[in-house]
């Protein structure tokens, strides 16, 4: 990290999407912290409910008119974005924020938001905005394990990431997930991010709990750990029953019909209607298992674990987190990983998470 200034004068902020299951869990808890956001989405009776709630400011607006959309950024020093999926929704929070001079941080997971806030460092730079996504779960403890493996092995030409939680999806993550068995398997392959078939791999992996069967999934890291570590080839993994990874494995033959637009409504509405997200009490009891596996062109090898809370609390702890970070100061402008703007301790500092070991 570069050296910082402190800000002269406390710095305005927004949540959007706070009316979601995550958004509003992280306003909800940026209140008992003494934080006072603006709170905004598309939701009017929701989202001024929870604002009327919490004693917050609210704003409705949506992101279909760049110019209306603009004006409501403008103001603000920083937006946290929490409205999927962020496919759709990012690029145009992250240019209003850009053109605004504002710092945008999101909690997605999707590859191709991470490229595309990579293809902006330079217009970042020159606004003095951090683009930082993925400031939750995905991508916090597992670009921190990345960014440390590459800190024990210098030479690294292949990483492996991957998780082992039991933590259930909230409505959003559930889409975003429907959205991604569309676009199939993704890994990092020579510097180049390259489609290949869901569970494309499959071996077998001791996450922190025992050793269990696991396949790839294309997750963030594919994008974020190449640019954290510059290693060139770059898988991630979660657990999976053999059932499952016959499944996905199936699911490859049906691809083009789940990517039909008919079939991601239909999907989508039905998830609306039955998935929630999980309760306090199923929070509390949902720990993380993270794991990373660094190789270098000799062999040698270095594996590294670390635990943290569930997913959904990391988010929260860890979106606050950078939040509480570019409040009080003053990083240069570009587009940032976690670990490159807060450090590769970021995930060890938050509640609930272990030391990462490495071995």
């Amino acid at each position: 990290m570069s050296q910082q200034d402190q800000p002269d004068t406390p710095m305005k902020w927004m949540i959007y999407g706070a009316n979601g299951y995550t958004g509003e869990l992280i306003a909800r808890d940026a209140v008992r912290r003494g934080l006072r956001p603006v709170l905004a989405g598309r939701s009017r009776d929701k989202v001024e409910a929870l604002a009327r709630e919490l004693g917050l400011e609210a704003r409705v607006f949506g992101l279909d008119e760049p110019a209306r959309l603009l004006a409501q950024i403008k103001g603000h020093g920083l937006v946290l974005h929490c409205a999927g999926p962020f496919s759709a929704t990012a690029a145009p929070m992250i240019e209003a924020c850009l053109r605004a001079n504002a710092h945008y941080l999101d909690i997605t997971g999707e590859i191709a938001v991470f490229e595309h806030a990579q293809s902006l460092n330079e217009r970042a730079k020159a606004a003095g905005s951090v683009i930082c996504p993925g400031v939750g779960f995905d991508v916090v403890p597992t670009d921190c394990v990345a960014a440390a493996l590459k800190t024990a092995l210098p030479d690294a030409t292949h990483l492996a990431l991957g998780f082992d939680s039991r933590s259930s999806f909230s409505p959003g993550t559930t889409k975003t997930s429907i959205e991604g068995m569309a676009q199939g398997g993704k890994v990092r392959r020579d510097g180049r991010i390259v489609s290949v078939p869901l569970a494309y791999r499959v071996r077998r992996i001791d996450f922190g709990a025992g050793e269990k069967l696991a396949m790839t999934i294309p997750w963030g890291d594919v994008s974020t750990a190449w640019h954290t570590t510059g290693i060139a080839n770059i898988e991630v993994f979660i657990p999976g029953s053999a059932a499952m990874i016959r499944g996905a494995r199936l699911a490859n033959w049906i691809r083009p019909l789940l990517g039909l637009a008919f079939v991601q409504r239909l999907l989508k509405a039905r998830i609306g209607k039955t998935v929630i997200g999980p309760d306090q009490a199923k929070r509390a009891d949902q720990g993380t298992f993270v794991w990373g596996e660094a190789r270098n062109a000799r062999g040698e090898c270095k594996v590294a674990r670390v635990h943290t809370a569930n997913v959904y609390s990391l988010t929260i702890d860890a979106a606050l987190a950078v939040v509480g970070y570019l409040l009080q100061t003053r990083p240069p402008g570009g587009a940032y990983t976690p670990s490159r703007l807060l450090g590769a301790d970021l995930a060890t500092r938050l509640p609930g998470s272990s030391a990462i070991d490495i071995q």
